[in-house]
């Protein structure tokens, strides 16, 4: 189904140690409007959609598994080299004493992922609705950790995954068009 390339969808590049813009990259690690609830949610719907745009979500999801990774790069990057004093300081010394600085789903306030997050109404406009208020939340928080970050570098690739966001909401969008137009058709049998 996925042919997987060993490197991330866009470079990552980080110019120094972090912690605390780390602890809020997590909320798209693993938080309610983040890349993991995003494509479990899509690749999840996919199954009760229609088959003209069931393609878009298997897509889009598939791309948020990318997204993710590199989410978790950035992370990984930003404290690999913090001391428990940093990542005490930055506000991670409970995700420190639990999983020292290994990637754990949870948010920027260290609350687990839960399914919860992610909502499937077995209607087609229902669901790609949810989706696309995903995509502008995500968009949304990408924009407001661009705001507290000062490296360009990490500032650089999370503008292309804001940017990724806006195409994914306009996909979801014209898919919302593309089932409205279906259902108004006349049938024949």
């Amino acid at each position: 189904m996925w042919v997987y390339e060993k490197k991330l969808q866009y470079p990552v590049k980080v110019g120094q140690c972090n912690p605390m813009l780390a602890k809020f990259l997590i909320e798209q690690y693993g938080g309610a409007d983040g890349e993991l609830a995003a494509a479990l949610r899509y690749l999840n719907q996919r199954y009760t959609i229609p088959d003209k745009v069931i393609g878009l979500l298997t897509d889009i999801g598939t791309e948020e598994f990318a997204h993710l990774e590199m989410i978790a790069t950035m992370v990984y990057k930003l404290t690999k080299d913090a001391t428990p004093d940093q990542m005490k300081a930055a506000g991670l010394g409970a995700h420190y004493a639990d999983h020292d600085k290994a990637l754990y789903y949870e948010n920027a306030a260290g609350v687990p992922w839960t399914a919860a997050h992610i909502q499937a109404k077995g209607d087609p406009i229902a669901d790609l609705y949810e989706d696309i208020a995903a995509e502008e939340k995500a968009r949304a928080t990408y924009q407001w950790i661009i705001n507290m970050s000062d490296d360009p570098d990490i500032n650089d690739t999370l503008r292309f995954l804001r940017e990724r966001e806006v195409v994914h909401s306009q996909r979801f969008r014209e898919a919302v068009e593309i089932l409205k137009e279906e259902r108004g058709k006349k049938k024949v049998f």
